[in-house]
Protein backbone atom coordinates (compact mmCIF):
# COMPACT_ATOMS: atom_id res chain seq x y z
CA UNK A 1 0.00 0.00 0.00
CA UNK A 2 0.92 3.70 -0.74
CA UNK A 3 1.78 5.58 2.53
CA UNK A 4 -1.65 7.60 1.82
CA UNK A 5 -4.76 7.44 4.17
CA UNK A 6 -7.78 7.01 3.40
CA UNK A 7 -10.31 9.72 4.25
CA UNK A 8 -13.78 9.34 4.55
CA UNK A 9 -15.45 12.04 2.15
CA UNK A 10 -17.71 13.97 5.04
CA UNK A 11 -20.37 14.54 2.74
CA UNK A 12 -21.17 10.60 1.81
CA UNK A 13 -20.84 10.25 5.90
CA UNK A 14 -23.14 12.66 6.44
CA UNK A 15 -25.64 11.16 3.66
CA UNK A 16 -25.54 7.92 5.46
CA UNK A 17 -26.24 9.26 8.97
CA UNK A 18 -29.42 11.01 7.34
CA UNK A 19 -30.32 7.79 5.36
CA UNK A 20 -29.85 5.94 8.92
CA UNK A 21 -31.91 8.52 11.16
CA UNK A 22 -35.45 8.65 8.29
CA UNK A 23 -34.98 5.01 8.86
CA UNK A 24 -35.11 5.21 12.50
CA UNK A 25 -38.26 7.92 12.27
CA UNK A 26 -40.11 5.78 9.71
CA UNK A 27 -40.01 2.91 12.26
CA UNK A 28 -41.33 5.10 14.88
CA UNK A 29 -44.01 6.94 12.69
CA UNK A 30 -45.31 3.05 12.34
CA UNK A 31 -45.03 2.42 15.75
CA UNK A 32 -47.22 5.33 16.50
CA UNK A 33 -49.89 5.10 13.70
CA UNK A 34 -50.60 1.32 14.87
CA UNK A 35 -50.63 2.81 19.00
CA UNK A 36 -52.93 5.50 17.34
CA UNK A 37 -55.01 2.68 15.66
CA UNK A 38 -55.21 0.73 18.60
CA UNK A 39 -56.81 3.46 20.62
CA UNK A 40 -59.63 4.41 17.93
CA UNK A 41 -60.07 0.50 18.07
CA UNK A 42 -60.94 0.60 21.73
CA UNK A 43 -62.48 4.01 22.00
CA UNK A 44 -65.37 2.18 18.92
CA UNK A 45 -65.48 -0.95 21.53
CA UNK A 46 -66.24 1.32 24.21
CA UNK A 47 -69.04 3.13 22.16
CA UNK A 48 -70.53 0.23 21.05
CA UNK A 49 -70.84 -1.09 24.79
CA UNK A 50 -72.12 2.06 26.01
CA UNK A 51 -74.30 2.73 22.73
CA UNK A 52 -76.14 -1.00 23.99
CA UNK A 53 -76.44 -0.15 27.52
CA UNK A 54 -78.64 3.09 26.27
CA UNK A 55 -80.99 1.09 23.69
CA UNK A 56 -81.69 -1.94 26.62
CA UNK A 57 -82.23 1.66 29.25
CA UNK A 58 -84.57 3.38 26.40
CA UNK A 59 -86.39 0.23 25.85
CA UNK A 60 -86.91 -0.51 29.70
CA UNK A 61 -87.92 3.09 29.80
CA UNK A 62 -90.36 2.89 27.15
CA UNK A 63 -91.83 -0.66 28.88
CA UNK A 64 -91.72 1.42 32.15
CA UNK A 65 -94.12 4.19 30.98
CA UNK A 66 -96.12 1.77 28.75
CA UNK A 67 -96.86 -0.27 32.27
CA UNK A 68 -97.64 3.07 34.04
CA UNK A 69 -99.87 4.21 31.10
CA UNK A 70 -101.70 1.03 30.60
CA UNK A 71 -102.40 0.72 34.21
CA UNK A 72 -104.67 4.13 34.86
CA UNK A 73 -108.60 3.25 33.85
CA UNK A 74 -110.63 5.71 33.15
CA UNK A 75 -113.35 3.43 35.74
CA UNK A 76 -111.24 4.01 38.83
CA UNK A 77 -111.68 -0.15 39.44
CA UNK A 78 -108.59 -1.62 40.20
CA UNK A 79 -107.28 -4.34 38.22
CA UNK A 80 -105.98 -7.29 39.13
CA UNK A 81 -102.32 -8.94 40.03
CA UNK A 82 -102.94 -11.65 37.59
CA UNK A 83 -103.68 -8.95 34.99
CA UNK A 84 -100.38 -6.68 35.80
CA UNK A 85 -97.96 -9.54 36.38
CA UNK A 86 -99.15 -10.78 32.71
CA UNK A 87 -98.91 -7.49 30.99
CA UNK A 88 -95.20 -6.53 32.92
CA UNK A 89 -94.58 -10.27 31.84
CA UNK A 90 -95.54 -9.03 28.21
CA UNK A 91 -93.44 -5.94 28.10
CA UNK A 92 -90.40 -7.89 29.58
CA UNK A 93 -90.53 -10.25 26.93
CA UNK A 94 -91.21 -7.72 24.20
CA UNK A 95 -87.98 -6.09 25.70
CA UNK A 96 -86.47 -9.34 25.63
CA UNK A 97 -87.15 -9.93 22.25
CA UNK A 98 -85.55 -6.93 20.99
CA UNK A 99 -82.51 -7.15 23.27
CA UNK A 100 -81.47 -10.35 21.23
CA UNK A 101 -82.57 -9.04 17.90
CA UNK A 102 -80.45 -5.98 18.01
CA UNK A 103 -76.76 -6.42 16.07
CA UNK A 104 -73.91 -6.81 18.13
Amino acid sequence: MSGKTSRVNPLQLRKELLVAESELNRARLMEECEAVAAGVRTIGTRVKYLTSFASVGALLAAGISALRRGGRSPQSTKSSWVGKAMKGAQIVGSLWMAYRARPR
